[in-house]
Parts: C-alpha cells; structure tokens; sequence
C-alpha cells in the first residue's frame, strides 16, 4: 500500500514543487499521473514544465495524444493513468480517492496554503484518508524547507 504526501504550499508556488517532484521521481524510474481539473490550468504547467535548463528537462506531455503510454509524467484530469504511474499528483483540488492509494507507489496532494478553498479542500482529503486507514503525511515549507509536521494512518 502507498501513502499519500500532503504538500502544503507557502514559499514556492506549484510549478517550483512540481518539477522537484516530478524529478525525483523520474531519477528513480517512475512514472507520475498529474491530475488537475481545469485543461487550461494544466496546459500552463505543461509549458511552465518546458522551461528551464536542458539539464533539468523533465519528458511530459499532455493527456490526450496517441503517445500518452510513453509519457514519463503525464498532465491530465482524468482518474485514469494510461502511462502506468505509480504516483498521482492532484493539484488545484483534484480529487483523490482513500481507495486508489492501495494501487500506487504515492499520492502527492499539492496545495495553496494562500487559497482557503484549497486549504479547506486539502483538510478534508486529509481526513478522509486518514479515517480509511491510508499512511498520510503532511509537510509544510513555511519554515523555508520542508518539514513533516504531522503522520496519520497506517505505516
């Protein structure tokens, strides 16, 4: 069983953690399903993603194309993940299930400590998985790095 990582947004916006993130994994060889709800907000994480130096380029596309198998990371706002992930990332309030976290290696749930509905949003995801049993983390940045501030649910 995976566990889900809260990732509470204060210093860095998304597309800094999110590329953090998405690096590590992919230097370990996994694979990551990016859920959003919104096409325009996740087409704008696509082309925040293109930037940068070619030593921190990160393979992603958009879900949606004829090659979303071969993806490393894939960006979309469906529950499915047609790359095989082993992590799911939900931003911007995407839904995240207690039941799907037994099928992947993580679950990463980023969100905007500045945004009340996402806080609000993040709280509940919180409880619901760790009412299920789900091993559950919470870390902040307020401190200038990240820190776990609180574990929930099983190990």
């Amino acid at each position: 069983m995976g566990k889900a990582l809260f990732y509470h947004l204060t210093q860095n916006p998304l597309e800094v953690t999110a590329r953090i993130l998405l690096a590590r994994a992919l230097a370990q060889g996994m694979r990551v399903m990016v859920r959003g709800r919104a096409p325009a907000r996740l087409a704008a994480l696509d082309a925040a993603l293109w930037q940068g130096d070619k030593a921190g380029f990160l393979p992603h596309g958009l879900a949606g194309g004829p090659h979303d198998a071969d993806q490393p990371v894939l960006l979309g706002t469906g529950r499915d993940a047609p790359n095989g992930a082993s992590i799911v990332m939900a931003i911007d309030q995407a839904e995240a299930d207690p039941a799907e976290v037994a099928g992947l290696e993580r679950l990463w749930i980023l969100f905007d400590g500045a945004d009340a509905e996402e806080l609000s949003h993040a709280r509940a995801q919180w409880k619901a998985m760790s009412a299920a049993g789900v091993h559950a983390e919470y870390w902040s940045e307020e401190s200038g790095r990240w820190t776990c501030k609180a574990q929930a649910g099983g190990a």
